[in-house]
């Protein structure tokens, strides 16, 4: 990135830079696990994010509005028009005051809320009938937030410790929008022959008006289960990075800094695995979404020229 762009702040996979007005919102291929950045990137996992927000940005925003601008570099500012590694990876997007709660919708049994409905009975306050097994669907979807940690772990919070964090009209209208997106959401991803276990979406102000920002339902803030042959009582398999922290839990690695190097299999499998969430939920093949953002590697370049060779001749 050229030095005459500032750096705002770095999340683990995020970083955020000053766009005039605006700002400009990047996804890198770093992956974390366990609250943790694993030293090794996931090829184009930042543009299998930014694709994907952009896909459900545009279907769920009579929702909610989201914080947008535009994902084509030709709208973005210096110097940032000019870096073509941003294309299909960075957003411009609207200032916000971002609200200190992760909005967790919970549709099926699983990861953190399964152990804690296994030793209380309950997720995050929220009571469930007994004798659930993992992955069992729920009732109904349920709002499970947690506190939104600069660094380190989340923390589970109940509905009213939230209230007491933002109120309880902004607590109940993030409840009210977190439970309406995760029910289009998965209503869609189903559709396409996914299920969409649980997804977390952050919200913040923006002018006075309450708006979605940063991810929705990607591979790094979902669960993504295939739901041919879902069967609960068991672990899923899934579309998101649940194959990285099952072979970091296989390694032996205790979740603490230093994390172990990812195996070149783990990379390339994971990376596969991102794109073909992109694929099963859009529609699309992912390499169109590449094309179509102006990103040709130089595999792309030896295809598009064999394919020209071949017009060439049809047409001589």
């Amino acid at each position: 990135m050229s030095e005459t762009a500032r750096l705002r702040g770095r999340g683990k996979v995020r970083d955020i830079y000053e766009a005039g007005e605006h700002l400009l919102l990047v996804a890198s291929d770093r992956i974390s696990a366990f609250d943790v950045v694993l030293p090794d990137p996931i090829p184009d996992k930042g543009r299998v994010l930014t694709g994907l927000s952009l896909h459900w940005f545009e279907r769920t925003r009579d929702i909610v509005t989201n914080h947008l601008v535009s994902a084509d570099r030709r709208d973005f500012p210096e110097p940032f028009r000019s870096e073509p590694s941003l294309a299909g990876r960075a957003m411009l997007v609207r200032r916000a005051e971002v609200i200190p709660v992760e909005c967790v919708a919970r549709g099926y049994l699983t990861g953190s809320g399964l152990k804690q409905y296994l030793a209380e009975g309950h997720v995050c306050g929220v009571p469930l009938p007994p004798g659930l097994v993992e992955s069992d669907r729920l009732p109904e979807p349920i709002f499970t937030p947690t506190t939104k940690a600069a660094t380190g772990h989340d923390l589970p919070l109940t509905f009213e410790e939230t209230v007491d964090l933002v109120g309880r009209g902004l607590a109940e209208r993030l409840r009210e929008l977190t439970i309406s997106l995760y029910e289009r959401g998965a209503e869609l991803a189903l559709e396409r022959g996914i299920i969409v276990a649980d997804t977390k979406f952050e919200f913040g102000f923006a002018g006075g008006e309450l708006i979605l920002i940063d991810e929705v339902l990607t591979p790094d803030s979902s669960r993504f289960w295939p739901a041919d042959g879902y069967a609960p009582g068991r672990p899923q398999p899934s579309f998101d990075k649940q194959f990285v922290r099952d072979w970091l839990d296989a390694s032996g690695w205790d979740h603490e800094p230093p994390p172990p190097r990812l195996p070149a299999e783990v990379v390339d499998r994971t990376a596969r695995t991102y794109r073909e969430a992109y694929e099963r939920i859009t529609g699309e093949r992912f390499d169109h979404y590449r094309h179509r953002m102006g990103i040709l590697s130089d595999r792309d370049w030896e295809t598009c020229a064999v394919d020209l060779e071949r017009l060439r001749r049809e047409l001589a």
